[in-house]
């Protein structure tokens, strides 16, 4: 190791360890929500989401349980419990040069509903601080707080949320087109890319009361049920609705192009990309048809060929909807 290097070695090691100072340190201290949790906020998130389940509404309606951050959230004006520790070791993190920020994943446990008139209070502290990490985005370190939520003295659900702070990376300018970006697959909707690498468009069916639904969830909006099957799209549908990307520019696209949102036959929507006609020809009520396009990378880094669903408007059918 040169001694350059050692230099270098040991400034991160000594950075890593006055952040991890900040493990166990609060953020926040006897929070509250800003309004008790009340019907117009569940009807208006129920309706931003499609989300139809009958526990939601009526005298004994309850939140949905994916509201729970909602009911901590600050706004503009912030929350009086914030403490100071969670700044300071952000301003630790600029001044290392990690000056990037991003959200990578958050956790939610639910440990009872929530109904309106509950009173929310919360605790937040910095769980714990990685060690330095490098990634494509950048090398920097994942910062993950725990907010724990009461109603009263009661424990009603805990959230998780992780971030990476990191310093840019610094990227080599590539010759020639961009590869397209990747889709992002989890547990919840790795069946449907994996259909969609053997040419099929998989919705799914809530084996409780048989609603589809697209994009794929962990379970039913309308009963809750959490088992599911698929059926397969019979790839026929029309434009629902669309807009035409202008700006900003991406290096794997070529604007002005029309994404489209589709309504499938089978009464689900899907969005994607319009093609077979210029973007200016695109209208409410084109019929559409489903096909698969594969799509190279440029430097194979990235595994291989991208294979993504887009709909053809029909041959002849492009000037004919107003």
């Amino acid at each position: 190791m040169t001694s350059e290097s050692a230099v270098s070695a040991a400034a991160v090691d000594e950075l890593g360890a006055r952040l991890k100072a900040y493990e166990g340190r609060p953020a926040a201290v006897a929070g509250s929500g800003k309004d008790p949790v009340n019907e117009p906020m569940i009807r208006h998130w129920c309706e931003a989401m499609g989300d139809t389940n009958p526990a939601y509404t009526g005298p004994d309606a309850v939140a949905p349980p994916t509201m729970l951050q909602a009911w901590t959230m600050g706004g503009l004006s912030g929350h009086s419990g914030r403490t100071g520790a969670y700044d300071e070791l952000f301003d630790l993190l600029d001044e290392a040069g990690c000056t990037s920020v991003v959200a990578t994943d958050c956790e939610q446990e639910y440990l009872r509903p929530l109904r309106p008139g509950d009173e929310v209070t919360f605790d937040a502290v910095i769980e714990s601080v990685s060690d330095r990490k490098t990634t494509k985005l950048g090398t920097g370190y994942f910062v993950t707080t725990r907010m724990d939520v009461r109603v009263g003295q009661d424990l009603v659900g805990t959230h998780r949320f992780r971030i990476l702070k990191y310093a840019p990376a610094r990227r080599k300018p590539k010759t020639g087109s961009a590869p397209r970006p990747r889709p992002v697959v989890n547990r919840d909707n790795a069946g449907f890319w994996e259909g969609v690498e053997r040419h099929q468009l998989l919705i799914q069916r809530c084996t409780d009361c048989g609603t589809l639904r697209h994009p794929w969830l962990p379970g039913c909006n309308t009963c809750g049920g959490p088992d599911w099957d698929t059926v397969e799209a019979s790839g026929d549908g029309t434009v629902y609705s669309y807009v035409v990307m202008h700006h900003p520019p991406f290096p794997a696209f070529d604007p002005p192009y029309a994404v489209g949102l589709i309504e499938l036959a089978e009464g689900v929507r899907i969005v994607s990309n319009v093609v077979g006609v210029p973007y200016d020809k695109v209208r409410v009520g084109l019929p559409v048809r489903l096909e698969f396009r594969r799509y190279d990378d440029g430097d194979g880094d990235e595994g291989g060929p991208l294979v993504l669903p887009v709909f053809r408007v029909l041959e002849g059918r492009e000037g004919g909807v107003g």
